[in-house]
């Protein structure tokens, strides 16, 4: 996984943000993890699909088009979960409630700074 920086309409978001850049990473994802903070993020690319078996905190996930637009937010998903979003090209996993905290909604646009590595 890489960090990267994410901002919406130019206001930087206080995420950590970790990018997937393999297949291993968008394999695990949070797998295995006991929790995830209000700062914790990870970027799933290419993604339009999750799964949530491993987990045990529920998340949000945010789905992106491939221009890093929000086109689905998925509230609350709770273990042992699936949920995709047939438009989406990535999807942005938070804490549960930070979606809603951050103002992500459809429509909104996301700038990912990764270092290029899509």
């Amino acid at each position: 996984m890489k960090p990267a920086r994410i901002s919406a309409g130019g206001t930087p978001l206080t995420l950590d943000l970790n990018v997937t850049t393999g297949m291993i990473d968008r394999l695990r994802g949070w797998m295995g993890r006991k929790s995830i903070t209000e700062h914790d993020a990870l970027l799933i690319q290419p993604c339009n699909s999750i799964h949530t078996w491993f987990m045990s905190a529920p998340i949000d996930v945010v789905f992106l088009d491939r221009h890093d637009r929000v086109v689905g937010v998925r509230d609350n998903v709770g273990p042992r979960r699936v949920c995709m979003h047939w438009r989406a090209a990535s999807a942005l996993e938070l804490q549960a409630g930070r979606g809603a905290a951050l103002g992500l909604a459809p429509g909104v646009q996301l700038d990912i700074d990764d270092g290029d590595i899509r």
